[in-house]
């Protein structure tokens, strides 16, 4: 028995090590080819020159032949360890999933060019992308210590800071960024966050970006003023501008949605289910939009009508709790 084990083994490690050689033999056949052959070749005279394993990992990654570039990646690194092959090195580990080891490599770089804040904001997407939002504030505040009127830096605190629940230091953060560059992707968050909370500000950081549109075309400044509108009851005011979003771009399923808990609101029931139902035309797929129906047939006391369309909801998102609440009442 133990003699079977000890073959199978060995057999394993055979096959392995085939494998192993067939992958390196059809490694080097690449490189023979063109467009590496003269690349291949000048490695051969020159195997010390680092900007040749540098330029061969460049156009291996351009043809997504990233294993064998990562081979010249991590012998331009190990020649010529400087920040921009670094950087490169580093890219290719996080294409290859290697997420370890490109953190590793982050946070060494990070030590030995303190000055480059490239390395941090690197390590700091790492961060967020696993959830570790605490990791990533630590490095985008000592980035804002580096360099204070980074103001891509203090959007993406305020967007850590949101997601760690500080919503007022979050605020605080998109504002600095804000008044630094007053891009719209960051006036938009700040719009959204005061419509909720009911501040007026949403509406002055609406107008700026209104103001800036030349084309006249640009709904999400107009939605956020619609929510501003809804939210503080001046329903009239949030159907002007939901409308007005509507005709710019018919195919926005949550304008026609918001509308429609406007009209909810105002009781006025029938109303609000032609707009749903629109919505659910606009997106078959849109579970708010059947929920939203189901409230007004419930409101209208259609309890079957009402049963079906907390169906569908749930059906298609079946996370959705109050659907399937309601419904559940509704038996």
């Amino acid at each position: 028995m133990k003699n079977g084990k000890f073959r199978i083994g060995i057999i394993a490690i055979l096959i392995f090590l085939c494998c192993c050689e067939d992958n390196n033999n059809a490694g080097r056949k690449i490189l023979s080819m063109n467009p590496y052959a003269g690349l291949t070749d000048s490695i051969q005279r020159f195997p010390e020159n680092a900007k040749i394993y540098l330029e061969r990992g460049l156009l291996l990654s351009q043809n997504n032949q990233h294993e064998l570039a990562a081979i010249d990646y991590e012998q331009s690194f190990k020649l010529q360890p400087n920040e921009s092959t670094t950087l490169i090195y580093i890219s290719n580990l996080l294409t290859l999933n290697k997420v370890r080891d490109a953190v590793n490599l982050l946070k060494k770089s990070i030590l030995k060019f303190p000055s480059n804040v490239e390395f941090r904001r690197r390590l700091s997407d790492i961060y967020i992308e696993s959830g570790e939002y605490e990791k990533a504030l630590i490095e985008y505040n000592e980035m804002i210590r580096l360099d204070s009127t980074d103001f891509e830096t203090w959007h993406n605190r305020g967007t850590v800071l949101l997601q760690l629940k500080d919503t007022v230091t979050g605020i605080e953060a998109l504002e600095k960024s804000y008044s630094l560059q007053p891009i719209q992707y960051t006036g938009l968050k700040l719009a959204d966050l005061y419509a909720i909370m009911k501040n007026p500000r949403a509406l002055e950081i609406c107008d700026e970006i209104i103001a800036r549109d030349t084309g006249g075309v640009s709904t999400d400044a107009l939605f956020a003023k619609a929510v501003y509108f809804s939210e503080t009851k001046q329903y009239d005011k949030a159907l002007n501008f939901f409308d007005t979003v509507i005709k710019i771009d018919w195919t926005l399923v949550d304008a026609h949605n918001e509308k429609g808990i406007v009209l909810f609101e105002q009781r006025k029931y029938d109303d609000a289910l032609k707009v749903f139902k629109t919505a659910a035309s606009v997106s078959n797929t849109n579970a708010d939009a059947y929920f939203w129906m189901g409230r007004c047939y419930e409101a209208k006391q259609d309890t079957s009508m009402a049963i079906v369309n907390y169906d569908r909801a749930v059906s298609l998102d079946p996370s959705f709790r109050e659907a399937r609440e309601r419904r559940k009442k509704l038996q």
